[in-house]
């Protein structure tokens, strides 16, 4: 996700492992991502929850919902309000829209570069982040830029954010994903079981383990 308003993944983005993916935008009413995520959870599709949300949303000509549920089914509502130039584009499995577009292309283009791409989830959405500031994205600059990822642990498995940036957010987006890939199974196995944690040699940080065989601490592991 990416935006000309600040903190755009912090009111706009919202995942739930095992049951799908929302984004709630143009005049943002941060609560019907949750409201949607909820409907899924209970059993609706994509598009059931999509259509009732809206239907019973306060201004929801205003509103721009767009979702994914676990078994690929995409969904996506754009009020007549929605603000500016505004598109939306879907397949199985992906949903892209926009509004204060540069042209009525960009989600389109958005949703082929990610089912031609390869690779880990994360580098998809990073290449079609790309593809959209390339094809002309948001007709005025683009300041903050998020990417979240869910699996199969409660937790997002990746929340990263750039919130405000004079330069490309999609671009510093980009490098902090470089520098969290890496890590990132470490930081899901740590969170399973501490005591298979990785360590990554941050400076005094060391964890005792008692050693298997009597009560005595016994043995040394770091951990980043």
């Amino acid at each position: 996700m990416s935006s000309s308003s600040p903190a755009v993944a912090a009111r706009c983005s919202y995942a739930q492992a095992g049951v799908g993916v929302v984004a709630s935008q143009n005049v943002t009413d941060p609560s019907l991502g949750p409201r949607a995520l909820d409907l899924m959870a209970r059993g609706a599709t994509a598009a059931e929850a999509v259509e009732i949300v809206m239907r019973t949303a306060a201004h929801w000509e205003y509103r721009q919902v767009l979702a994914v549920d676990a078994h690929g089914v995409s969904a996506i509502y754009s009020g007549s309000k929605a603000l500016g130039i505004w598109a939306e584009a879907r397949e199985k499995d992906v949903a892209c829209g926009g509004n204060l577009l540069a042209n009525e292309k960009v989600p389109a283009v958005m949703v082929e570069r990610f089912l031609t791409s390869q690779g880990d989830l994360g580098d998809r959405l990073i290449t079609t982040l790309r593809a959209a500031v390339k094809a002309g994205g948001e007709a005025g600059p683009v300041r903050s830029a998020g990417l979240k990822l869910v699996r199969d642990v409660s937790w997002p498995v990746a929340d990263l954010r750039c919130d405000w940036s004079e330069d490309c957010p999609v671009e510093q987006l980009a490098h902090l994903w470089d520098i969290y890939k890496p890590q990132l199974e470490s930081y899901v196995a740590r969170a399973i079981n501490p005591l298979n944690a990785p360590s990554f040699g941050v400076a005094g940080d060391r964890l005792f383990l008692p050693q298997t065989t009597s009560g005595n601490i016994d043995g040394e592991v770091r951990r980043g």
